[in-house]
């Protein structure tokens, strides 16, 4: 039957209230949440926070460590800044993006610091050199008609002419930035049409500011990968929160910037911090080999997944001989591992790609360009780029595995494996981004997951209970701080960091505890070749002494909400239910859209929802029926389904409580839960 509207409100009351899902917007909250709850500290970006403990200087065991770098490498090569510097057009070193509130999202001045050719002590001099090259900022041009916009964003905006308008490669994270950078080229070049946009791969820093570039109304072509719209979206909705906040740590666009702060990403600055879009491709690249022209543009793709991204691919231009490698070749070695979470990906199949473009392309390329750092120029130059990215991932595959196969374990190869001096000695194989140590960590990961084998490991006490036990064991609180005070004196920097871990987990509110644990972690960013190890001990060692920064301005973007399949929401309603709350329940709704027209069971039984595609069950509790359309203005927060049954958005036959009586089993999830502290 339908219930009338008087007694469908009167069902939904003796139901669950509200209705809603957070995350997802739309799911009223159930009792529970983060691990632990934090108070986190609203902050503008570059900012400190009011009264926050402010950082310390490096040792002069840091002093020491940074100065021998300066010993270990050619820093005398200067190619880099030459090819940064190469074929600049236009300049914006005083840029400043704003969002239409008034927010900054991207301030390049901020770097100011990094003008001095000399590295502070407090900054590894071989990142300091990164940093100073990812300053590279404006229009470029690669060869007639190939430009790039560098330094308005984490990545980089190509811009290809054509015919009679352009193609817009990777409109980089947010629409504001995006927006800015194509002003740049149009202010420059002429007001051209986008014709045409290319995403070379699934992350958001390849998409997110299309809108800034195109809109729908504007009807251009959208090129992508095979498996690009659900890689894009999938990859960060399951554990979006997670990884969000996991990536305030690889960014660290909450630190101020400066010389005992944020200095660079390794690939770029840092993220921007704007509107965050997609629009979904108008054509999928399916097979390596494929062309297209586009206002005149020969384009040919080589599809490589499962390597920098799920869904990647690069794009060889014969008329220019320029070949864009996307994310598989940069400036850096790259990750087989992003702190910031993520599957682990295949080094030997990275390498096979790398290999294949050399084949297809080696010899008919004049210039490599990526949509990160800068180009190279010169056959030569070219191919030896390619051979040495192509070999450092293979290096570390096969002597990982060879390494795994005589029994040792993640940790101790980690600690074993150098890169050779031929790859080691390149600037373009340095750990900036990535690093051999958790790189050779990822592929013990992919071949034998995270048990070394050790019984000693298979069911260890969790952090907090076995935190307790240590220090206990080590003879209490006073007794392993003063043991670690000791060791930070003679530089034992990691294992002061460890330790105080343990006392922190076992005393939070320890301030002496908190405080030792942060003086090492910022004694390790300072001397971290890798910005995103800086990032991240820089990172713990601020929360540490001061709680959680937070920036206001970001959340989920309608686009990605919108691009969700509907298999894609059942399953992330999946992720949002609480187990306990549905111990002993059983609920199966038919879900009928109209437009567009699909069907869905959706079950929930022993405490694990599932669903059905292009299914209607017969003894269903409740039958919906809707648009498409009005699920995304529930997911969005537009509306609730309580308000859009009510409106006649939703039509319900059946026990509409049962639907109220899920919603009431999901929970929120809070993007500052804890990392450093338990």
């Amino acid at each position: 039957m339908r219930l009338s509207r008087r007694n469908l409100i009167k069902a939904w009351a003796a139901g669950t209230a509200a209705l809603g899902l957070g995350g997802v917007p739309g799911i009223a909250a159930a009792a529970s949440g983060p691990r632990k709850a934090t108070q986190p500290i609203s902050a503008p970006e570059s900012a400190a926070a009011p009264n926050a403990a402010l950082p310390k200087d490096a040792t002069s065991i840091t002093r020491a460590a940074n100065a021998a770098v300066l010993d270990t490498l050619d820093f005398a090569d200067r190619q880099s800044f030459e090819d940064a510097a190469r074929g600049l057009v236009a300049s914006r070193p005083t840029l400043i993006v704003k969002a239409a509130d008034g927010r900054e999202v991207w301030n390049l001045p901020a770097y100011a610091f990094l003008e001095s050719e000399e590295s502070p002590p407090s900054v590894n001099p071989s990142l300091w050199r990164q940093a100073r090259l990812n300053m590279a900022n404006g229009l470029f041009e690669v060869v007639e008609g190939v430009y790039q916009v560098r330094g308005f964003d984490l990545s980089n905006m190509t811009i290809v002419e054509g015919d009679t308008g352009i193609i817009v490669i990777d409109p980089l994270v947010s629409v504001e930035v995006a927006h800015a950078a194509l002003g740049l080229y149009q202010e420059q070049r002429g007001p051209r049409d986008v014709h045409a946009v290319i995403y070379t791969h699934s992350h958001v820093d390849h998409f997110g500011g299309v809108r800034g570039v195109v809109s729908d109304a504007d009807a251009v072509q959208i090129l992508a990968p095979n498996g690009f719209l659900e890689s894009a979206v999938s990859e960060n909705a399951m554990v979006g929160t997670a990884m969000g906040r996991r990536s305030d740590y690889t960014y660290a666009p909450l630190l101020p910037k400066g010389v005992q702060g944020q200095v660079d990403a390794g690939i770029g600055k840092t993220r921007s911090n704007g509107l965050i879009t997609i629009i979904p491709p108008t054509d999928v690249i399916a097979a390596t080999g494929e062309r297209r022209t586009i206002d005149g543009v020969e384009m040919v793709f080589q599809l490589a997944p499962d390597t920098e991204a799920p869904a990647e691919m690069t794009i060889y231009f014969p008329k220019s001989r320029v070949f864009d490698s996307a994310e598989l070749a940069c400036d850096t070695l790259h990750n087989l591992y992003t702190l910031r979470g993520a599957q682990v990906r295949d080094a030997s199949a990275w390498s096979r790609y790398l290999n294949e473009a050399l084949a297809l392309y080696g010899d008919k390329t004049d210039v490599v360009i990526s949509q990160h750092n800068w180009p190279k120029w010169g056959q030569e130059a070219v191919v030896a780029f390619l051979k040495a990215q192509r070999d450092l991932y293979k290096y570390i595959h096969d002597q990982t595995l060879r390494l795994m196969n005589q029994g040792y374990t993640a940790p101790e190869i980690a600690e074993m494996l150098t890169l050779p001096a031929s790859l080691d000695q390149q600037w373009f194989a340095r750990g900036y981004y990535g690093t051999v140590s958790h790189n050779v960590k990822a592929v013990y990961q992919k071949y034998l997951g995270w048990f070394d084998a050790n019984p000693a490991n298979l069911n260890p006490l969790p952090p907090v209970e076995a935190a307790g036990k240590y220090v206990a064991y080590m003879g209490g609180l006073h007794a392993v701080i003063a043991h670690a005070r000791h060791d930070f004196k003679n530089g034992e920097y990691r294992w002061v960091a460890e330790v105080m871990n343990r006392v922190v987990f076992a005393y939070p509110d320890n301030a002496e505890a908190r405080n030792l644990e942060a003086d090492a972690l910022e004694q390790l960013g300072y001397q971290a070749e890798a910005a995103t190890w800086r990032n991240f001990y820089l990172m713990g060692a601020n929360e540490l002494r001061n709680g959680v920064l937070t920036v206001v301005g970001q959340g989920g973007s309608p686009d990605t909400i919108r691009a969700m399949t509907v298999p894609m929401y059942f399953d992330y309603l999946g992720v949002h239910l609480v187990g306990a709350n549905a111990e002993g329940k059983h609920i199966v709704l038919n879900w009928r859209f109209t437009d567009p027209a699909a069907r869905y069971v959706l079950n929930l039984e022993n405490a694990a929802l599932t669903y059905l595609p292009d299914s209607q069950a017969a003894d269903a509790d409740a039958t919906l029926t809707l648009a498409r359309a009005t699920l995304d203005a529930v997911v969005l927060g537009q509306t609730t389904f309580q308000q859009a049954i009510v409106a006649g958005a939703i039509r319900v036959t059946g026990d509409v409580r049962k639907l109220a009586e899920l919603m009431g089993m999901m929970e929120t999830f809070a993007p500052t839960f804890n990392v450093v502290t338990p």
